[in-house]
């Protein structure tokens, strides 16, 4: 009975070349970040990696050709990371922190027009105030969508902020029309952080999430609830020791009015 042949799958140089380049970013670098880029220009691709240059190494791989080189870096942990690898994807290299790395993406988004089809990311809300626009076709545009206008020096002004689109609803080819008469731009584009391996901490962090004014605003909530609770425990701090000192020279004069009361022997009498 014949042997059966064996076939070997041929592997290009270039594509060895490339493994072999990924692999040393993988093993060289302390982050690998993980990122969207689906329906990002590529002029806008290109701008953002010049931006990061110096700070990260910003790679487009072929997904057989990255899980390839997770598999030959035998870092530990990292093959993890493969899990968020998916379609529309860019990878970057950078000694940074990954949260530092993330929030510099995040920074470098840019407002971007609706289209129709679209759904909302928040409710779309035409403000109340004066506009550019003329008096013409944009006053029936404007009222098909409930929005009460006057006219004021020439211009089309908005009498009253009025909600558009609903957060959730898909946008309407109408609704597109007057945010480009308005010039509202209620989506961002960019590149977005999804996942990140830390190769110093050995972490690996997904589902990135970085939302910096509601960081900020949960920061000031929670400053807001803790500060008179450490007043209230006496916790010194150079935030709480200015409270704490008028809290006790308010008691000290509270007590102060008690000093000349006669006080009632045991018996009752003076």
């Amino acid at each position: 009975m014949p042997k059966e042949k064996k076939f070997k799958t041929h592997v290009s140089e270039e594509k060895k070349a490339v493994v072999k380049e990924l692999t040393d970013l993988v093993k060289g670098y302390r982050t690998m970040l993980i990122a969207s880029i689906k329906g990002l220009p590529a002029s806008q691709f290109q701008e953002v990696g010049k931006k990061l240059r110096g700070k990260a190494v910003v790679k487009v791989p072929k997904k057989n050709l990255i899980f390839k080189a997770i598999e030959n870096s035998k870092v530990p942990g990292v093959e993890g990371i493969s899990k968020s690898i998916d379609d529309s994807f860019a990878i970057l290299f950078s000694n940074e922190d990954a949260f530092d790395l993330a929030l510099e993406l995040i920074k470098k988004k840019i407002p971007a027009k609706a289209k129709p089809g679209q759904e909302a990311p928040e409710d779309i809300i035409v403000q109340a105030g004066p506009t550019d626009l003329t008096p013409g076709p944009a006053i029936s545009e404007l009222g098909a969508l409930g929005i009460m206008i006057q006219i004021d020096k020439g211009k089309i002004s908005i009498k009253e902020p009025k909600t558009i689109v609903k957060q959730g609803q898909k946008i309407s080819q109408a609704a597109c029309d007057v945010m480009a008469k308005l010039d509202i731009k209620p989506f961002s584009i960019g590149i977005t952080p999804i996942a990140a391996f830390d190769s110093k901490e050995g972490k690996l962090y997904s589902n990135i999430n970085i939302d910096p004014e509601e960081t900020l605003k949960q920061l000031k909530e929670a400053y807001s609830r803790i500060l008179p609770f450490a007043v209230s425990i006496a916790y010194p701090s150079k935030e709480t020791i200015g409270f704490i000192l008028a809290k006790a020279e308010m008691n000290a004069k509270a007590l102060s009015k008690f000093e000349n009361v006669p006080q009632l022997n045991a018996e009752g009498g003076n």
